[in-house]
């Protein structure tokens, strides 16, 4: 005869299988879009400190993979960081991917100001572009990922203010 505690841990070890596997299962759907491999990528930033792109999950988040020495890439940066003046208030997040050197993003960016925050991709973030659809790893690409890590959208090339916005917008919905 089963006893209530055995009947009790046995629910216990059941919901905690379901929920394993909840996750699982989401991860595996998502493995054709390339977020499972995003939330689990990591980049140092500009000071050389590793940065999980997990820890974006949660928030409304535009990825831009960029490079100094990509002209449509220079010319999309003040675009985007207008884009993140006006909706970081409303939850969305920016943040670039710089496929170079740290020095020489660095050395850009004294040209370029931008308040987001910039992770230095260096030749793993071109595998993590083609994780995304980027299969020729073309710049800049961009991604849009809702709360749950799921991509909305991809975007080669850059953006005119029209189709960021627009982006931007369906991401909020």
């Amino acid at each position: 005869m089963t006893s209530r505690r055995d009947l009790l841990i046995l629910g216990a070890v059941a919901a905690g299988a379901a929920g394993v596997g909840a996750v699982v299962g989401a991860l595996a759907l998502q493995s054709g879009t390339g977020a499972a491999e995003f939330l689990v990528a990591s980049f140092p930033d500009l000071s050389g400190r590793a940065r999980r792109l997990s820890e974006w999950r949660g928030r409304r988040l535009v990825c831009n993979f960029w490079a100094p020495w990509c002209a449509p890439c220079r010319e999309e940066l003040p675009l985007l960081d207008a884009a993140w003046h006006k909706y970081s208030p409303r939850g969305v997040e920016l943040l670039g991917i710089g496929i170079d050197t740290a020095p020489n993003i660095r050395e850009y960016l004294k040209v370029v100001n931008i308040g987001y925050p910039v992770l230095v991709g260096e030749a793993s973030g071109l595998a993590l572009m083609r994780s995304l659809g980027n299969r020729g790893a073309g710049l800049p690409f961009t991604v849009l990922l809702d709360p749950e890590g799921r991509v909305r959208q991809t975007k080669l090339g850059a953006y005119t203010a029209a189709e960021l916005h627009s982006g931007i917008a369906a991401l909020l919905r």
